[in-house]
């Protein structure tokens, strides 16, 4: 049994395709094939259901793939942590990071932390936070940046920095007439909010109280704080903003942002980790440069109350 062996049956579960899963590898279809099925023979088991189009693995096929995506992940630690023992700063990170931060916080660090890591590739993926922690524990990706807390098993959570949410009004709203607002003051008709599936959503509707948003008779969930934005500038209604996604606002729209009263309503950005992550190094380096490249006072959980999901 090999390490590349192992690596062909990761990507033909991921593919589920010979032909696609062989050319993932560079190699050739008969050469990942032949390899696979040396592997077979030694273990004596079929991993995979060839009859079924897409091919599927077997029962006992899941069970050691899930086995084998350990080995590699871990086999790719060893040589990372022996090239960081020896100073050298490079290898990859693949990132997952969620709609709502990765248009208003990538921008701020990527360029910075390449510039001074040459050698480090950064694969970075836009998902929700489910796929994120799917794919953190199935070692598809190296770390999230997420929205916490997870209370999730087998994950560390890591918080950087904390971001206010705000109410964002459309021109002539009523409620423009407040310097500070209460989320009692908010009508649920008036209300846009995230698609299911978005964490922002979620606390959204947990600090706002509110089961549902629609207005009267249309009803629209975007999957994005621009589509809401959108909706907001050009009808009427309010939707909230997280502080990152206020930042490059005109000054008109900026001007009919409103603070809610009392300990504002914040939400915690942090960096999860599988609890055997190796890559300590670089997810330390990466940490420093996101917390440097947002304002100070962000980073203090001083800044306002954490809206949990519900």
């Amino acid at each position: 049994m090999t390490i590349q062996q192992l690596e062909y049956l990761i990507a033909v579960d991921k593919h589920r395709h010979f032909g696609h899963a062989a050319e993932s590898c560079f190699v050739t279809q008969p050469t990942l094939s032949a390899q696979l099925g040396k592997l077979e023979k030694e273990l004596g088991v079929i991993l995979f259901d060839r009859s079924k189009m897409p091919v599927i693995p077997t029962e006992i096929g899941v069970q050691i793939i899930a086995q084998a995506k350990k080995v590699v992940s871990e086999s790719r630690g060893i040589l990372e942590l022996v090239a960081q023992l020896k100073g050298d700063i490079s290898g990859t990170l693949k990132m997952g990071i969620i709609p709502t931060l990765a248009p208003y916080l990538l921008h701020r660090f990527i360029r910075k932390f390449l510039d001074k890591y040459p050698n480090v590739k950064l694969e970075v993926h836009e998902m929700v936070t489910e796929e994120v922690v799917k794919k953190l524990k199935n070692d598809e990706l190296d770390l999230g940046i997420i929205v916490t807390p997870l209370d999730e098993s087998g994950i560390v959570e890591k918080p950087m920095f904390y971001e206010k949410f705000y109410a964002y009004f459309s021109k002539g709203h009523q409620l423009l007439r407040e310097t500070e607002i209460t989320a009692q003051q908010l009508k649920s008709d008036e209300l846009w909010i995230l698609q299911q599936g978005h964490c922002f959503r979620d606390q959204v509707i947990s600090f706002c109280d509110q089961r549902m948003a629609g207005h009267k008779n249309f009803h629209y969930e975007s999957g994005s704080l621009e589509g809401l934005r959108n909706m907001v500038n050009r009808y009427e209604g309010v939707t909230l903003l997280p502080e990152l996604a206020t930042v490059d606002l005109s000054d008109e729209e900026k001007s009919r942002l409103r603070p809610f009263k009392g300990t504002a309503p914040i939400r915690e950005v942090s960096i999860i980790l599988n609890r055997n992550f190796l890559k300590q190094k670089l997810v330390e380096l990466l940490y420093k440069e996101i917390t440097e490249a947002i304002p100070q006072e962000m980073t203090s959980k001083a800044h306002g109350k954490v809206v949990r999901f519900k």
